[in-house]
């Protein structure tokens, strides 16, 4: 019997359905040995050897395969490809006492997709252990546990216990909290815009928008018109002009499709087009890779979705050849295959791009058999895999130059003239939008219906969403596609950062551990830094570098700066900052501390003197509540708990009484019309607006209402972005562009 290993028992089923009775297929859960959670385990002194142990959970699961090895004629070693998947391979060899010298054979195979053909190809192909990947994979993970033991306990003497640093998330905290400094200093621009309602005379009911874009042949920059008063000059000056067509340019235009997705892109287009997480995303992505049940068979619908890699298999592009010739016609085919540059130089591993594993199996045709959430992922994997491969969108795009006393206004058209990929597939925002011109001539002088001048501000910079964030790590070369997901989730769990309505916010905490890391150990955070350090450990699974010499390069001067930190800020406070106020207690200073739940004023001479008090903002809101506890009618006061704000009865602990802290927008509600709508936040820390009046009505919504009712249904308008409202209603589609206070229109 020949026993076949891999990592998933979903895989597993799925592999075994393709294999004859010599062969058995097992499952090693994942791993099975590694670092021991409570000892750093690296000897830094012998060539950073570490110490691993078989992990607690896994010991039942070792004990099972070594019964089955024992009873196996050979055992195949068939983790995922890539550095984890090698060095579980190798850590199997090691746990299950397999070796080169002993009676039994063993043996590596390796595959993109869990098809028959690819793993009957991956079985005559067997190699041995990458050991180049092994060690890349190990100075990972040793580089990671040097800084995480020796950095952390730092933060937790200074700081708070329970705190960590690592290379990646410390980088990606400093990324958002770097943002957030900008947004703070960030100082708005007036502006003002002027667009002219035209058409061509006599036809009033066919208007179209022109932009003013010139004043005396020169251009109108973004920020050109600064306020009203230069906006009603203009206005003034075009005060019974006319408007002539002065110029076209017609041009065709080629639109050409996306590359097929990686790791980095899959996440970022589900996050933005499905509303999934990067986490959720390669859940459910590897499900997809892994197996799904159909016609009672498990069926691998993906390719291996931990790549940066944009290739795509010889029979790949000439399946989807075939089948776009099928489906749609030739002249949506290529007469050679597209393909695609590797997204950097330090694009790893000989992966495909992700793709479906049979491209006749389209989304429809299996969606009775997939899980609303996989349906919607596939689909889109599908359509992006066929649209790489489909010929371009044409469009024919006209630019109209109108003139208007020493003015120029522009306007801009475009008609689809050949769908190409956009037939299957539209782009990750819909790119196609038809612009339609009436058909105009030069010299023609036009009627104008109306000008309008708008004012604008100019905007910070845009917090980071999780689709941004994995953008910004994997331009700058940060982490891997399999780092990407859990790094997201690491720094919200460790409250460095809080996901509110999609964007990310700098907590406290985190904002001061980045202060940290910055001014005392800048190379952790220093984006560079750890790019490089990705680098290097590329050229060591490429065995174009040592892997002990790779961590020595970094541990000696990290170590040597970790003790003579630890002297430097044994006397330091970190968590305090100094402030001009005096106890009234005592006189001392009084210092702003950062504490379990947010910054308070607290006695610098504690614990001889334990005055505390609230800062001035939490301050004027403890003055505002004037609610009485339900059960002994005492005060409410303000709290602050792991969740959030919340109301908490004086007279504590005598009386335990809480309820949340809510805050109101006197907008009533529609459903029981007793309550009103108050702003509420999920644990998660997520907005949305209720009732009041909860449990007793229940009415919810997650965007914030505008107070006024929709013309149509009369239910509430909820804001729907910048100078939108909607009706809070699916089944309505009213919407409505608030501009009335910031619109001259001139006739």
């Amino acid at each position: 019997m020949k026993l076949i290993i891999v990592e998933s028992p979903t895989k597993a089923k799925t592999i075994s359905r393709f294999l004859g009775k010599e062969y058995t297929v097992e499952s090693s859960s994942g791993h099975l040995r590694d670092l021991p959670k409570k000892k750093i385990s690296v000897d830094v002194e012998n060539n950073f050897k570490p110490t691993y142990v078989a992990i607690p959970k896994a010991k039942k699961k070792i004990t099972e395969l070594k019964k089955i090895v024992q009873s196996s004629n050979e055992v195949i070693l068939a983790t995922d490809e890539d550095r984890e998947g090698e060095a579980i391979a190798w850590h199997i060899v090691h746990i299950l006492d397999l070796s080169k010298n002993s009676k039994k054979k063993y043996s590596r195979i390796v595959f993109h997709e869990i098809t028959k053909s690819a793993i009957e190809n991956a079985l005559e192909n067997p190699r041995d252990i990458d050991i180049k990947l092994v060690n890349a994979q190990q100075a990972r993970r040793i580089l990671d546990r040097l800084v995480g033991y020796k950095l952390s306990p730092l933060l937790w003497k200074k700081v708070k216990m329970g705190l960590s640093a690592g290379r990646v998330q410390s980088v990606a905290v400093r990324l958002i909290c770097d943002r957030e400094e900008e947004i703070n200093k960030f100082k708005p621009q007036e502006y003002w815009n002027i667009e002219a309602d035209l058409s061509k005379s006599g036809e009033k009911d066919k208007p179209f928008i022109a932009k003013l874009a010139k004043k005396e042949g020169k251009s109108i920059t973004k920020l050109g018109i600064k306020n009203k008063n230069e906006s009603d000059k203009i206005l003034t000056d075009l005060e019974n002009a006319n408007y002539k067509v002065v110029d076209i340019k017609r041009k065709e235009v080629k639109n050409s499709p996306p590359p097929p997705f990686i790791t980095s892109t899959l996440q970022q287009v589900a996050i933005r087009n499905l509303g999934y997480s990067a986490k959720q995303t390669m859940m459910l992505a590897q499900q997809l890779y892994e197996g799904i049940e159909i016609n009672g068979k498990s069926e691998g619908l993906i390719t291996y979705m931990r790549t940066d890699s944009y290739n795509l298999a010889k029979t790949a592009t000439s399946s989807i050849k075939s089948f776009i010739e099928k489906e749609y016609g030739k002249e949506y085919s290529l007469a050679i295959p597209r393909f695609y540059k590797k997204k950097s130089k330090n694009a790893q591993e000989a992966h495909e791009a992700i793709r479906p594993t049979d491209f006749k199996r389209n989304p429809e045709s299996i969606k009775n058999h997939l899980e609303s959430r996989r349906y919607r992922l596939y689909n889109l994997i599908w359509k992006r895999t066929i649209a790489c491969q489909m010929r371009e969108a044409l469009m024919d795009s006209t630019s109209v130059d109108i003139e208007a006393n020493k003015y120029t206004f522009r306007a801009n058209g475009s008609i689809v003239k050949f769908d190409g990929f956009s037939k299957v597939y539209l782009g990750d925002k819909g790119i196609f939008k038809e612009a339609i011109l009436p058909k105009l001539d030069l010299n023609e002088i036009l009627e104008l219906i109306k000008l309008n001048s708008t004012q604008h501000s100019t905007e910070p910079p845009a917090r980071f969403s999780e689709a941004s964030l994995v953008a910004a790590l994997e331009k700058y070369g940060i982490g891997r596609p399999s780092t990407y997901a859990p790094t997201l989730s690491t720094i919200q769990d460790r409250g460095y950062v809080e996901n509110i309505d999609k964007r990310f916010h700098p907590k406290e905490i985190g904002t001061l551990v980045n202060k940290i890391l910055k001014e005392h150990f800048p190379n952790i955070v220093d984006i560079e830094f750890t790019a490089q350090m990705e680098e290097d450990l590329d050229l060591v699974a490429q065995d174009k570098k040592n892997w002990v010499k790779t961590l020595s390069d970094f541990y000696d001067p990290f170590i040597k700066n970790i003790k003579k930190k630890e002297k430097e800020l044994s006397k330091k406070k970190l968590t305090e900052e100094e402030t001009d106020k005096k106890c009234p207690k005592c006189g001392k200073p009084v210092v702003k501390k950062l504490g379990r739940f947010g910054k308070f004023y607290a006695c610098s001479n504690y614990p001889d003197c334990k005055h505390t008090e609230p800062l001035e903002e939490e301050k004027k809101e403890k003055e505002k509540i004037n609610e009485k506890c339900e059960k002994c009618g005492s005060t409410l006061e303000l709290k602050m708990g792991r969740f959030g704000k919340f109301l908490a009865c004086s007279k504590y602990p005598d009386c335990k009484n809480t309820k949340p802290f809510t805050i109101s927008l006197n907008v009533a509600c529609p459903k029981c019309k007793k309550g009103e709508i108050v702003e509420k936040r999920t644990k998660k820390g997520r907005n949305f607006y209720a009732c009041n009046k909860y449990p007793k009505c229940d009415f919810a919504l997650w965007q914030k209402p505008t107070g006024k009712k929709c013309p149509k249904c009369a239910n509430l308008l909820v804001y729907a972005g910048k100078n939108k409202s909607k009706c809070s209603q699916k089944e309505c589609a009213y919407e409505k562009e608030n501009t009335e206070n910031n619109t001259n229109k001139k006739t």
